[in-house]
């Protein structure tokens, strides 16, 4: 079991093309916890931007009728993929790990698999 700093440090140096990571409470919009970023990659902001993305397919997903779970939502930009995975069980409800990777050298397929076993792994 890793506490969210392991898993921040874990997501940053495991996942290759890793620019920032960050926790994230949607039901607030306040990160919980940030690695990486910078200037250009506000990872707060996108925290709280990024909830209005879960709250937006929730609603999309009650108003087709669909029970099932969202795994993550990849949003794909000219240089950047920008990964939201919801977290499940033990004290995740309403929390999401928030991935930004540099597209030239991250391996998605990789990226989405370590978040998996990192969320795994993440004690709240």
């Amino acid at each position: 079991m890793a506490n969210v700093e392991t898993s921040l440090k874990e997501s940053m140096t495991s996942i290759e093309g890793a620019l920032g990571v960050a926790l994230v409470d949607y039901t607030s919009g306040m990160a919980l916890g940030t690695l990486g970023g910078g200037k250009d990659l506000d990872l707060s902001v996108a925290a709280a931007g990024n909830t209005d993305v879960i709250r937006a397919k929730t609603r999309t997903m009650e108003h087709l009728g669909l029970t099932d779970d969202i795994d993550d939502i990849l949003i794909t930009l000219g240089t950047q993929y920008h990964l939201i995975r919801l977290l499940k069980g033990r004290g995740g409800n309403g929390l999401f790990l928030y991935l930004v990777l540099d597209k030239a050298n991250a391996n998605l397929a990789m990226a989405r698999h370590q978040l998996k076993r990192i969320e795994a792994d993440l004690e709240l």
